[in-house]
C-alpha cells in the first residue's frame, strides 16, 4: 500500500469554520470512510439510498468525500481491488499519538495493515483488535467542528465482538478510554451493552456474541456504522433497487449491504 489512504484531513472544505484537533476528542470515533472497487458505482448507490452529493479530495480520483446537507459524512476509496483490500466500512478514532497508539495495539496482540503514514496535518493508521475487527486511528487537525460531523448523519458505531468487556479493556487502554484525562470518553454498562461516551453523545457500543471463526463474516467480530435517515423502509427498498440486499430490518432500524458487499446500518432520526 503506499501513502494515499483516505483521512479526516482530506474531507477538509476549504475555509471550514472552527477544527479541532484529536486532541480534543482523543478517543472518541472522528470519521468513517469506505473502501470500494468501483468508485461511480459506489457513489451512485449512496447517492440514492442516502442522498449523499459527493466532491473530490486531492488524494487523486480514486478518492470522494460524501457531503449529507454540505457537510463532511465519510470517505470514499476506490482502492479495494488495487490494493486487495476487504471492501468495508471502517471507523476512524481520535488519537493524540498515532505511533503511541499502534505500539499500544501491538502489545495487547492487536495487528497493524498500515501505518502510521504521514498525511498533512496529521498522521494515520489502520489497525485490527485482538479478535480481527478493523479500526482506524486519526492523529492531527480534524476535517471540520467535530460536532458538526456527529449531527450531519452518523449516530454511531457498534462493535459486535466475542466479548465485550474484554473489547472494552482492549480499546480503552488503546485510546484512553475512562483514563481520568481531562476530555476523555466515558464508558459504562447499559442495557446488556457497553456504551461510549464523549462530550456527552453515546458514539459507540459495544456487544457481545460474535463468533471469531465464524464463516459469515457479517457474524465475526466487526464494527457496524450506523446512519440516520428520514424512513428506513424507504432506504431499504432503494437499496434493493440499485443492486443492495436488506439483511435485517425492523421499524426504526435496518442493516443493508451495498452491491460491493459493504454491510452499514440505517436508523430512524426520530429514534435517536
Amino acid at each position: 500500500m503506499n501513502d494515499e489512504m483516505p483521512s479526516p484531513s482530506g474531507a477538509s472544505p476549504s475555509g471550514a469554520t472552527r477544527r479541532l484537533s484529536t486532541h480534543s476528542v482523543f478517543g472518541a470515533p472522528c470519521w468513517v470512510s469506505l473502501t470500494s472497487r468501483d468508485i461511480k458505482a459506489t457513489e451512485e448507490f449512496y447517492s440514492a439510498v442516502l442522498g449523499w452529493q459527493w466532491r473530490p479530495v486531492r488524494l487523486g480520483d480514486r478518492f470522494r468525500i460524501a457531503l449529507a446537507d454540505g457537510s463532511p459524512v465519510a470517505g470514499i476509496a476506490g482502492v479495494a481491488t488495487m490494493w486487495q483490500m476487504a471492501v468495508a466500512w471502517t471507523p476512524y478514532f481520535a488519537v493524540a499519538s498515532a505511533d503511541e497508539a499502534v505500539a499500544r495495539v501491538q502489545e495487547r496482540m492487536g495487528t497493524t495493515a498500515v501505518g502510521p503514514i504521514s498525511l498533512a496535518p496529521g498522521r494515520a493508521a489502520l489497525l485490527a483488535d485482538r479478535d480481527g475487527a478493523t479500526f482506524g486511528i486519526w492523529e492531527g487537525e480534524l476535517f471540520t467542528d467535530w460536532e458538526t460531523w456527529r449531527h450531519a448523519q452518523p449516530v454511531f458505531i457498534k462493535l459486535h465482538t466475542r466479548d465485550a468487556f474484554e473489547a472494552a479493556i482492549f480499546y480503552g487502554e488503546v485510546l484512553d478510554w475512562a483514563s481520568g484525562r481531562p476530555g476523555c470518553c466515558e464508558v459504562q454498562y447499559e442495557g446488556g451493552e457497553v456504551v461510549l461516551r464523549s462530550h456527552g453523545y453515546v458514539v459507540a457500543r459495544i456487544e457481545s456474541g460474535a463468533l471469531e471463526a465464524a464463516p459469515d463474516p457479517t457474524i465475526r467480530p466487526h464494527w457496524q456504522v450506523h446512519f440516520t435517515v428520514d424512513d428506513v423502509s424507504a432506504c431499504a427498498r432503494t437499496a434493493e433497487l440499485h443492486g443492495g440486499s436488506v439483511l435485517s430490518k425492523g421499524s426504526d432500524e435496518a442493516v443493508l449491504r451495498d452491491p460491493d458487499g459493504a454491510q452499514f446500518t440505517v436508523t430512524a432520526r426520530r429514534a435517536v
